[in-house]
């Protein structure tokens, strides 16, 4: 149940956590290295694509998929020739491996070639309400083209029941225009209002504690649930208490007291 009082508590946090020291600790990281829209796009869906598991590995990871790309992620998506991609040989993120990846760089090329961009098929499927049904119809099109079954498990789809965290995640990256130096707002047709928590197991449990949440499992219909409580704490930037929730979660061990 939200109250006057879990508001205050909730803002509180938010300001804690939403500040650039956050920044070092988490996979936005590495989009934050670039400048060009379309290079922190492509760094920033690539970094959440892989944002599961232990944290400082991931930006380990993340940071080798850059420099396979020679760390002009937009220029290697768009020029390069087939060859290059043969030297990309033994990534592995615990599921995510060269073959995917090399999907993924194909599935980009696609998308920026024949779609004007992420942002503008995201914007494209979005509703008055929500991006989760934006979020499936991108995973149609990214998919559009060639590639293996198997590397289709990356892309989660809400339609399908999932929590689509990683996709949510950078949504937020993207869209959310944050005054403190973290998330980027450089989606400018797509309103902050639209994003969904990107729910983990640390935000869930905390928002379960605060009553916040009520289902047990952390899928597309919790999405939905902590949707309409976030957005009466705040109709038009609902998501920034994703820092709250996952502050707590994970700096705060709130959810184990």
């Amino acid at each position: 149940m939200v109250t006057k009082e879990l508001k205050i508590f909730l803002n509180q946090k938010v300001a804690y956590y939403n500040t650039p020291s956050f920044i070092s600790l988490d996979p936005i990281a590495i989009p934050h290295l670039y400048n060009r829209k379309e290079d922190i796009e492509i760094a920033g869906f690539l970094s959440a694509t892989i944002a599961w598991g232990n944290r400082k590995m991931i930006l380990k990871n993340a940071e080798r998929m850059m420099a396979y790309m020679g760390n002009s992620p937009y220029d290697f998506v768009m020029t390069h020739r087939e060859e290059h991609l043969h030297t990309i040989e033994n990534f592995a993120h615990r599921t995510f491996n060269t073959n995917d990846f090399v999907g993924f760089i194909k599935g980009l090329q696609h998308i920026y070639t024949n779609h004007n961009g992420l942002e503008a098929v995201f914007a494209k499927h979005q509703s008055s309400t929500s991006l989760q049904e934006s979020i499936s119809k991108f995973k149609a099109v990214f998919f559009e083209i060639e590639h293996l079954s198997r590397t289709q498990k990356h892309i989660s789809d809400p339609m399908r029941g999932s929590a689509a965290k990683r996709i949510n995640m950078f949504l937020r990256w993207m869209v959310r225009k944050d005054t403190n130096g973290v998330d980027f707002g450089i989606w400018k047709t797509i309103s902050p209002s639209k994003l969904s928590c990107p729910i983990d197991v640390h935000s869930g449990n905390t928002a379960r504690k605060l009553g916040l949440l009520s289902r047990n499992q952390n899928d597309a219909k919790a999405v939905q649930e902590l949707d309409i409580q976030l957005r009466l704490l705040d109709p038009k930037d609902p998501v920034k208490y994703d820092f709250a929730l996952f502050g707590l979660g994970v700096f705060d061990e709130f959810e184990s007291f």
